[in-house]
């Protein structure tokens, strides 16, 4: 799941290009966007950073993600080394046996096990894709979530840069004025219990209303 934290660096990367210009812009008129980008100072510009560690750590959604992915991985080893001992058992049984079969009765054990082996090979392929498609899938709703909460932040804190930082980064100082991690991870947190709780809240009058009209 560490590509994860390399999607949510995308994220902050991209979002920085967003806020950038929605906060010179309410068209979509080019002219206006760099006509008003060149003539912004460096000194109104808005700064914040987020450090991306410990938002994913603290993130729901990803720790969420991050469980099912691991789960779903658990069961899929699970199924091939189920499947591995099955054919290592046969190979061994084989190996025990063969002095009681004829040449071209152990050819033919030989050739089936052959062939088994390389069916195992191709569904330990095809588990490897599997798992990438999905970590790909949950990527993008990651994505997502993130970009679109940082955009509507942005807007509402009038921020045009938002920065990510962590131990390793390429930024050596950041001020711990300019941190918003703390906020950013509880409105991503609140934001996510709520969609959660909407189809819960939503299903609840439609109960109501189906008890009633059975009286």
């Amino acid at each position: 799941m560490k590509n994860l934290s390399i999607v949510l660096n995308v994220v902050l990367a991209v979002a920085v290009a967003v806020l950038y210009v929605l906060h010179f812009t309410g068209t979509s008129d080019s002219a206006e966007v760099a006509e008003a980008t060149e003539s912004q100072s460096p000194s109104d510009l808005s700064i914040a950073y987020v450090n991306s560690d410990s938002l994913l750590s603290n993130y729901d959604y990803f720790k969420e993600l991050e469980k099912k992915f691991m789960d779903k991985t658990e069961k899929l080893n699970v199924e091939y080394q189920n499947r591995a001992e099955g054919l290592q058992r046969e190979i061994s049984n084989f190996q025990s046996t063969a002095g009681n079969m004829t040449i071209s009765q152990a050819r033919a054990v030989e050739e089936d096990l052959r062939k088994k082996q390389q069916n195992l090979m191709m569904y330990q392929e095809q588990l490897g894709q599997q798992l990438r498609q999905e970590e790909a899938v949950m990527n993008t709703d990651l994505y997502d979530k993130v970009s679109d909460y940082l955009q509507d932040y942005g807007k509402n804190k009038n921020l045009q840069i938002v920065l990510t930082y962590t131990k390793g980064s390429g930024v050596l100082y950041a001020n711990e004025g300019l941190d918003i991690t703390q906020e950013v991870m509880t409105g991503l947190n609140e934001a996510y219990n709520a969609e959660k709780e909407a189809p819960a809240k939503a299903a609840k009058p439609k109960a109501k209303a189906d008890s009633t009209s059975t009286k």
